[in-house]
């Protein structure tokens, strides 16, 4: 017995034991993800898929600008006439294509907002190839962009980071304004709050970036909830005139007050009374 129990012991102190041991244990821990998470293995088909279909959608409509593996298309001159988007991420391409600003016709200054060429699902199936190029910021959950509970403060705060760092481009009132170069902000009059929190965080045009690390998340709801609020702001003023400012403003003066002073001058005019001559009999 004491033989027996000795010579196991000796087996066990082996260098070959420990591998077996390990072996094993890879072996068990394998099989065991298999049995206990085999949906993850149909999640991987489904999003490899996905991917597949992006690719087919961009060489068609992208790859004629951006190059067929995003990797950017440069003029004989230099400038750039498809920007890379190996790393620019999903986020963007969702803004940029779900906003009808991609794909563009020509090349231009800047891509304008319109009506979405594709759908949905093809929408996600871009974002999806283009965020395997590279890693970039994702699509944002709603719970991130939703701004249901705010209080008056939180709105309020966002109304002060507004008025700091927005509105000179974006207009006090979100109308939009010229830029220079031939550019402009847009409007953000009928965005969506995922299409606002999309923009912070990639960045479009001339836009730049506010990361988490530059605003926190709490505080992009608190700015989206206080640009939304402007939309249904009450006009204590009047006619708003777009909420262009000193633009329209000074157009409305110069048309309907300058205009309106012309045509009174032309009517006491045309209305004075006028010296007759009258013929003398010799």
């Amino acid at each position: 017995m004491r033989f027996l129990t000795a010579r196991l012991s000796a087996k066990r102190r082996s260098p070959l034991a420990g591998l077996v041991v390990l072996v094993l244990g890879l072996l068990v821990t394998g099989i065991g993800y298999t049995v206990l998470a085999p949906a993850n293995a149909d999640t991987t088909a489904s999003s490899q898929s996905t991917v597949e279909q992006g690719r087919k959608l961009f060489l068609v409509g992208c790859s004629s600008c951006h190059g067929e593996h995003g990797e950017g298309i440069v003029t004989k001159r230099g400038t750039q006439y498809g920007p890379p988007l190996v790393g620019v991420g999903a986020a963007a391409v969702d803004f940029q294509v779900g906003t009808g600003r991609m794909p563009m016709a020509r090349p231009g200054t800047q891509a304008q907002a319109k009506e979405p060429v594709y759908t949905p699902q093809e929408i996600s199936a871009l974002a999806a190839y283009v965020a395997s190029l590279g890693p970039g910021p994702a699509v944002p959950d709603k719970s991130q962009y939703d701004t249901k509970g705010l209080s008056a403060e939180e709105v309020a705060r966002g109304g002060q980071f507004w008025r700091t760092n927005c509105t000179a481009c974006h207009n006090f009132a979100a109308s939009g304004g010229a830029l220079p170069r031939g550019r402009y902000a847009p409007s953000l009059k009928g965005a969506t709050n995922k299409q606002i929190y999309e923009a912070m965080i990639t960045g479009p045009q001339q836009m730049p970036v506010f990361s988490d690390r530059v605003m926190r998340p709490d505080e992009k709801r608190e700015l989206i909830a206080y640009v939304q609020g402007l939309q249904s702001q009450p006009k204590y003023g009047g006619a708003t005139l777009g909420a262009l400012g000193p633009v329209s403003e000074g157009l409305a003066a110069w048309v309907l007050g300058i205009g309106a002073l012309i045509g009174v001058a032309v009517w006491i005019a045309s209305s004075s009374v006028r010296s007759t001559k009258k013929r003398v009999n010799p």
